[in-house]
């Protein structure tokens, strides 16, 4: 009997405690290791073999945003689940020499001849997750060679061999991305062409360890690197792509690859607690943190343990509200007048606030959740350049679209419309989605300080939101911000048919204390457990006063920084 009251107590203290990072004599109890420091640059990319190549063109004289670049070319290869050419890019630079931010949209559109009253006529509620109907445009080579033109040092050939060369004589798969790429291809099946000649090995589904080649986007990358943007956007690549797409009964077509550019914004920031944290502004999600950290620094968190009832409260309450208005407002800019200003306004804040009660779970219109794969990475470089960039093909892989003989799957992220004529965010001819994927930086009266991203769909402000609060509210160290277990929150955006009553569910990692999740309970939240939904994160932090770099990767994916 005490044998098994003894088990017993050892499998609930494993379920509520994080018992994956063994003991260290020093950082925070879930810290999986120390930071990474260095002098003159540092990488951090979700591949380990992805953080070499672009420490590789840093030694090699190239700076930041060539390294980037270097880095996602090599991740479009080696963790195609969530990265590749035939997707979006989004990127935050800080330009050392003007002392400035500059941010890149380097989103799609969608095809021109596909109107709303083709998915109306069709009956169909949503836009299809797969096929060829999700497709828009890839923006992420044009988002390459606008970095390039702007802020690269060296040629772009350079940068691109390293991918290249793993692309022809191969590399292992680590086990997460193995993992990711086996549930996809399972999904896929035979449903779609040209699927297993490009990712399966010897007709198998591949697994950890098995070395992967993809010689095919080997050469598309040889005729990117030797002939630019124009390559894919106007040469035999586009007319592959859109003949195949449109043999597949979808609408892209060489005219909306030929037309595309992207577009250069300026970031938005909100201050906490003296600190500039900057986002993009729409097509993508990024101000929801910043309206989010408005709500939040109405409360003394030097007086609210991390963990704590109330800082579970308090954040879910602050996400519900800024999920409401991007449920609502965040849309592509060209086509909506989205009221930025006052939406991140400490005003709007403040009155927002208003609404959480201190005491009891809240009932309010959110958005719906949407899932997908994504890579985040960060560079900086020895003179002060640092990038933050997310790259994504969207939902699980992308759209199942792979044109024949260029190695690479085209996105889905076509997906996110909504076919409501009165919504912000309907579906039009040329339009950019809503997006998920979105970088970050911090400043520190002016000058540059953490260039961070998270990984993972709907999750990213709620990640990004949970960073800065580990680290200016509660004291946390660049790598323990990362590791500390992660709390989310779901729902659906009527209170009808949701047993929650509208309220949504959060969903807690393991080790929070279960008096928390009692207290929580007891407020009139639901809690959950799920496995898979709280990103992946990079960050670089930049030390004025010491003149290093600080890197951070947490265990969740398989990445690594690394510096010189």
């Amino acid at each position: 009997m005490k044998f098994k009251f003894a088990l017993t107590s050892c499998l609930l203290i494993a379920l509520f405690f994080k018992l994956d990072a063994q003991d260290r004599i020093t950082g925070k109890n879930f810290a999986t290791r120390s930071e990474v420091i260095s002098r003159n640059g540092m990488v951090a990319t979700s591949h380990p073999l992805a953080t070499q190549v672009g420490l590789d063109i840093l030694k090699k004289g190239g700076n930041a945003v060539d390294a980037a670049i270097a880095a996602n070319a090599a991740l479009g290869l080696m963790e195609p689940t969530g990265s590749g050419i035939g997707g979006d890019l989004f990127a935050i630079v800080w330009d050392a020499k003007t002392q400035k931010l500059y941010g890149l949209n380097a989103s799609g559109r969608s095809p021109a001849s596909l109107t709303l009253n083709y998915f109306i006529d069709n009956e169909l509620q949503k836009i299809p997750a797969f096929g060829p109907l999700p497709v828009t445009v890839p923006g992420c080579v044009d988002g390459w060679f606008e970095l390039h033109e702007k802020f690269g040092k060296i040629e772009m050939n350079e940068i691109l061999a390293p991918a290249i060369s793993y692309a022809e004589d191969g590399f292992p798969l680590t086990e997460l991305i193995a993992y990711y790429l086996s549930l996809s291809l399972q999904r896929f099946g035979d449903k779609y062409p040209n699927i297993k000649e490009t990712y399966f090995i010897n007709s198998q589904i591949p697994e950890k360890g098995e070395i992967f080649k993809n010689p095919l986007l080997a050469q598309t990358y040889k005729k990117i690197a030797a002939d630019g943007r124009d390559a894919f956007y106007k040469g035999d690549i586009a007319r592959s792509i859109s003949k195949f797409i449109q043999e597949q009964g979808g609408f892209l077509s060489y005219e909306d690859l030929d037309s595309h550019k992207s577009e250069w914004v300026e970031p938005v920031s909100t201050n906490y607690r003296g600190y500039d944290v900057w986002e993009l502004p729409p097509n993508g999600q990024g101000i929801a943190a910043l309206q989010m950290l408005n709500i939040l620094e109405g409360y003394d968190f030097s007086k609210i343990e991390f963990g704590s009832a109330m800082h579970i409260h308090y954040f879910t309450e602050a996400k519900k509200l800024a999920f409401e208005d991007r449920a609502k407002f965040y849309a592509d800019m060209a086509f909506e007048n989205v009221d930025v200003e006052t939406l991140i306004s400490k005003e709007y804040g403040a009155e927002r606030r208003k609404l959480i009660n201190d005491n009891y779970a809240g009932s309010y219109s959110h958005g719906d959740i949407t899932d997908g794969e994504t890579i985040y990475l960060t560079v900086a470089d020895k003179d002060g350049n640092m990038v933050s960039l997310i790259q994504s093909n969207y939902r699980g892989m992308g759209s199942g679209m792979v044109p024949p003989g260029l190695g690479f799957m085209l996105q889905d992220r076509g997906e996110l419309f909504n076919l409501n004529k009165e919504h912000a965010n309907t579906y039009a001819p040329g339009k950019r989605p809503f997006h998920t994927i979105i970088p970050a930086f911090i400043t520190k009266d002016g000058m540059p300080y953490i260039s961070f991203g998270v990984m993972g769909g709907d999750f990213q402000p709620m990640g990004h939101v949970q960073i800065i609060m580990n680290i200016i509210d509660f004291g946390m160290s660049l790598q323990e911000a990362g590791d500390a277990p992660r709390i989310s929150h779901s729902g659906s955006s009527t209170p009808t048919g949701d047993p929650s009553g509208g309220k949504g569910e959060i969903n807690l990692e393991s080790g929070f204390d279960y008096a928390v999740i009692r207290k929580l309970l007891s407020m009139g939240h639901a809690v959950g457990f799920k496995k898979g939904i709280y990103g992946g994160y990079q960050a670089i932090m930049y030390d004025k006063e010491n003149a290093v770099y600080y890197g951070a990767s947490e265990s969740r994916k398989d990445g690594q920084a690394g510096g010189y």
